[in-house]
């Protein structure tokens, strides 16, 4: 297993050497701990240029995902799951929204673009709701919570 993780905005301090043992976590939880990842944390303006270059959409989000398992070349190199863009500025406003801390967060945001990478997608009919028990289900195992 092999995690990337870069800091491309100086706005919040990120624990990048716990966010990466979480990251192996999950990516353990989900069976795929000999796949890769990147993660990159940016601030709002580089996550809605991003958001806006590639997904139409003129707005910051909390996480973007990019498959390297799509597409024409997606079999290239399997072992490489994709690329996880998350802006600091949108979790930290999210993580404050849900009274959860910001690592917590941003746990829950690797969670969804990991699933995403793997196929996952909560935009279509029906798969919502399976995304998001799947993202729960991870959370809380990784968290050592149960869920009744």
């Amino acid at each position: 297993m092999r995690i990337l993780a870069t800091n491309k905005q100086t706005v919040i301090d990120i624990d990048l050497p716990r966010t990466k043992l979480s990251s192996g976590e999950i990516l353990k939880a989900l069976d795929n701990e000999d796949r890769e990842i990147s993660l990159t944390f940016v601030d709002d303006k580089n996550i809605t240029d991003i958001n806006r270059q590639y997904l139409a959409r003129n707005y910051p989000t909390n996480v973007i995902a990019f498959s390297m398992n799509e597409g024409e070349f997606g079999d290239v190199n399997p072992d490489i799951l994709g690329d996880i863009i998350i802006s600091t500025e949108t979790a930290l406003r999210d993580a404050e929204a849900g009274d959860l801390s910001l690592e917590d967060e941003i746990d829950y945001l690797i969670i969804h673009g990991v699933l995403h990478l793997l196929g996952y997608d909560h935009e279509l009919p029906g798969e919502a709701e399976e995304m998001k028990k799947k993202e729960k289900e991870i959370f809380f195992a990784l968290k050592k919570y149960h869920i009744e």
